[in-house]
């Protein structure tokens, strides 16, 4: 250590010593917290001049926050990079596997329903309550197989399946419905690969007698009834139902029809779907199971007439099978007015003269 200092001259002719300079012979070695965090300026030891310790201490707290928000937003912005990839794969994983979409053609000026369309081209086959009726496709070129059931105007209770081989049930459902001929139940069935068996039986009573209409489309043919069961032949969005979930469509009164598409990724489908006209009214029900619900979906057309029409989906598995649904109007009518009133209560046939 060594002290310097300096003699002055003054005006006076007097000689005056300055303040001596202290140095230290040995010099602390400059320390960069920030260079640790990978940003900002290396910070100095050397002890901040009067007025400069709080800049100092705030501009290294700041600098900080920066350096961990901007890796923080760096990982957020991965993952959802990750999630929206995902998500692309998955939906074009959705639009790419399946069965092969066919065209919907309806003939113009054609406001009949499906149910009324493919009752003209296919014969109807009466099934007796408790009695079983078969339909046997042994061509692998068969895709998809159209099932009109409908009734005089009685409930229908029916158990409808598909068989592929000998003990394989890779399609089956329960249906109910109130009346059978004011909404007859209408449905298509994939059938990717042969031979293939339609199965339905009528557990009504005897007095609850069915008729059956079954209709194949063939490879290379266009029926034109129905669309396929394909997610792109549907306009509206679809909607992911969890497992033990529901969810309910409400649709105007000029609706005439309302179509119904359910499929998953490929894992098992088990669904539950209702016809609400009313608090607790049940119209139609159908009880659906598929054990590939991407190769295997599950399509149907839901005659609506009146008003007051809730379409409710449930899905019946565990929280580890969920599905997706498109539920949108397949017919709007012409004939409904707005002006015409509901008329209930007895119907005596006698009407007062006021």
């Amino acid at each position: 250590m060594k002290i310097t200092g300096t003699f002055l001259l003054l005006a006076s002719g007097a000689a005056a010593f300055q303040a001596p300079a202290f140095q230290s012979s040995r010099s602390s070695p400059s320390f960069s917290y920030l260079s640790s965090l990978g940003g900002g300026e290396p910070l100095s030891s050397t002890p901040p001049r009067s007025g400069e310790l709080g800049t100092n201490t705030r501009n290294v707290e700041v600098t900080r926050n920066d350096f961990l928000n901007n890796d923080r937003s760096r990982q957020l912005e991965q993952r959802l990079n990750r999630l929206e990839r995902d998500n692309a794969m998955q939906a074009q994983k959705l639009n790419t596997r399946g069965p092969t979409p066919a065209k919907f053609t309806r003939p113009e000026g054609d406001v009949r329903g499906p149910a009324a369309i493919i009752s003209e081209k296919s014969p109807k086959v009466p099934v007796q309550g408790g009695s079983l009726k078969t339909w046997s496709y042994a061509s692998p070129l068969v895709e998809r197989i159209h099932v009109v059931l409908k009734t005089d105007g009685r409930p229908l209770d029916a158990d409808v399946a598909l068989w592929q081989g000998p003990d394989n049930t890779p399609h089956k459902m329960r249906v109910y419905v109130e009346d059978g001929a004011e909404r007859p139940f209408s449905a298509v069935f994939e059938t990717p690969r042969g031979p293939n068996t339609v199965s339905i039986r009528n557990t009504g009573q005897l007095e609850f007698p069915l008729a059956a209409h079954v209709l194949a489309e063939v490879d290379g043919t266009n029926t034109g009834l129905l669309p396929a069961a394909k997610s792109n032949d549907l306009k509206g969005m679809p909607m992911t139902i969890q497992g033990g979930a529901l969810r309910t469509y409400p649709f105007d009164p000029t609706v005439d029809s309302v179509a119904v598409l359910l499929k998953t990724d490929g894992r098992p489908l088990n669904a539950r779907i209702e016809l609400l006209q009313g608090p607790n009214n049940n119209k139609q029900v159908v009880e659906v199971y598929t054990e590939d619900g991407l190769d295997r979906p599950f399509f149907m057309i839901i005659e609506t007439p009146g008003s007051g029409n809730v379409v409710r989906v449930v899905n019946s598995a565990t929280v580890e099978f969920p599905l997706t649904a498109w539920v949108e109007p397949y017919r709007i009518g012409t004939s409904y007015s707005p002006l015409e009133p509901v008329i209930g209560g007895d119907d005596d046939g006698f009407i007062r003269q006021w």
